[in-house]
């Protein structure tokens, strides 16, 4: 495996609307995980996913790269975070 030199940026910096858009990809796996096994402990992997993903959105939004697929990626960002949400409240009121 090749070491990355020293001063080097790494592919996140070079490429952070792929960043982005594999973090919506995980934050989207965790919260699907939530939705078919709502332990407490998936429900804290989704909302660390989904602050990581929001790290990468201002990210991206900052470099002003590929600014379609960041608005893309902004929009299933938020669909994501609503369904987690709904999954909290069924979670505190089953009912």
């Amino acid at each position: 495996m090749a070491k990355k030199r020293a001063g080097t940026p790494s592919w996140k910096q070079n490429h952070p609307s792929t960043l982005l858009s594999n973090s919506v990809e995980r934050s989207e796996r965790a919260v699907k995980q939530v939705m078919s096994h709502p332990e407490e402990i998936a429900v804290e992997h989704a909302f660390h996913s989904i602050e990581r993903t929001e790290n990468a959105l201002h990210n991206a939004e900052q470099r002003q790269e590929h600014l379609d697929i960041v608005g893309q990626n902004k929009e299933k960002l938020s669909e994501i975070k609503q369904q987690l949400n709904d999954v909290q409240e069924n979670l505190r009121d089953p009912n």
